[in-house]
């Protein structure tokens, strides 16, 4: 018998949750094959197995905890020559990483085997199928608006057996205190956080009592960016297959700004403060587990195009689940877009060990004075600095925020900066 180990993940990471077996007690697998989704506090991991057979047992049930180094599976190495894919008992059905196609059911299932088999077949994230065990729902019954028929903890949420239930007799009255009790039931909810937002939270919360955070405004001009880009975004696209977004504009004003105002680039080790000669620019993305700062490598050594497909490549990944740790880790600063959900202002919270972040927000047509007799709608947009005021002063922290305004404001300057 081999044991399938939790393997190392990370320096940081010693252990996770077990979000979802691709392969079950009797399945046969080969040394490569992925046989479990595991859930860490940054990324979710697909754990391969070292060894060919039949997997005879899990020792870990989906949603437990398990450490680096546990054994979580045990494969028969000697039931290969006794067993073929074909034979195991209810394969997994849903489409294999690799892209191989998935085995039928066994001639001969049971009822039973046929219907669990249906509820593998369906397309689920793990934070949608931890759901629906949990409240108890099949999730071949709920329906979703993905167009690619993937179900989403937001659909489970949304979901209503009784709406979808063909009509029963009318239930008998009940004593008016068992209804009052009744319908305050319904009126709560309890869902379990999932391994990531509970990191989220609780480095929130860290950083929110560890660092002296303070948070500082300036509105920025957008008409020139939105005039370049206009002008310039068919034949952007074309030579560099990809969008011409503001993400970019931003990323160079920021990396820009942190080189006049460098410990805005800094971080605080004990009673040292580091400062960072190089600048990974963090950009926080949303997705359905939470919001996640995959990392631009070296932003100051790349071009608009560059950094706009990475920010693509990134996002997508996010979204996929499919980022790596090495994608979000070591970050100096973050950027991060409300105004993507429509927020006219807020006030971001660090990325720690990171002392500065810098909140984008939604363009409105507002009046603006262009001089003492003339007044024009602008689109204008709030940006927000917050930073760590142990090591960024005032002074510091608004330069910066002015320096970012000015660049934006004449973006054709972010060609002269070194």
């Amino acid at each position: 018998m081999a044991e399938i180990r939790v393997p190392e993940l990370a320096e940081s990471i010693t252990e996770g949750t077990i979000a979802q077996w691709l392969k079950k007690p009797g399945d046969f697998v080969n040394k490569g094959d992925y046989v479990v989704e595991l859930e860490t506090d940054k990324v979710n991991v697909e754990i391969i197995s070292d060894f060919t057979g039949v997997l005879t047992e899990v020792k870990a049930q989906e949603g437990d905890n398990v450490n680096v180094g546990e054994v979580i599976a045990v494969v028969d190495e000697s039931g290969q020559a006794g067993a073929e894919p074909a034979q195991a008992a209810a394969p997994v059905q849903e489409q294999a990483p690799a892209g191989e196609p998935t085995a039928k059911p066994a001639e001969g299932a049971t009822p039973a085997q046929a219907a669990d088999d249906k509820q593998q077949r369906t397309i689920a994230s793990p934070a949608a199928r931890k759901m629906a065990r949990e409240k108890g729902i099949d999730l071949n019954q709920v329906p979703t608006v993905d167009p690619l028929g993937r179900v989403r903890a937001q659909d489970v949420s949304s979901y209503n057996p009784q709406a979808s239930a063909a009509p029963a007799q009318a239930p008998k009255a009940a004593p008016a205190p068992a209804q009052a009790k009744q319908d305050g039931e319904k009126r709560v909810e309890r869902i379990r956080m999932s391994r990531r937002r509970q990191t989220i939270a609780n480095r929130l919360v860290e950083v929110q009592q560890t660092a002296a955070m303070l948070t500082t405004f300036n509105e920025v001009d957008m008409t020139n960016v939105m005039n370049l880009r206009k002008q310039r975004k068919d034949k952007f696209f074309a030579e560099n297959d990809v969008k011409l977004g503001f993400m970019s504009f931003f990323t160079k004003a920021v990396v820009a700004a942190l080189k006049k105002n460098p410990f805005l680039n800094a971080e605080i080790q004990g009673d040292e403060i580091v400062l960072k000669k190089f600048y990974d620019i963090g950009v926080a993305v949303s997705t359905e587990e939470g919001l996640v700062v995959p990392v631009v490598r070296d932003a100051d050594r790349k071009n608009f195009a560059e950094i706009e497909k990475d920010i693509m490549d990134l996002a997508i990944k996010a979204r996929n689940n499919k980022l790596g740790l090495q994608d979000l880790q070591g970050g100096t600063f973050t950027i991060t877009n409300g105004g993507t959900f429509g927020s006219l202002l807020s006030t971001p919270i660090l990325n720690g060990p990171q002392v500065g972040i810098l909140g984008m927000h939604a363009i409105n047509l507002r009046p603006v004075a262009i001089d003492a007799e003339r007044m024009e709608n602008r689109p204008m947009m709030y940006i927000a600095l917050s930073y760590d005021h142990r090591i960024v002063d005032g002074k510091e922290a608004v330069t910066f925020l002015k320096r970012v305004k000015e660049l934006i404001e004449d973006p054709e300057s972010l060609l002269f900066e070194a």
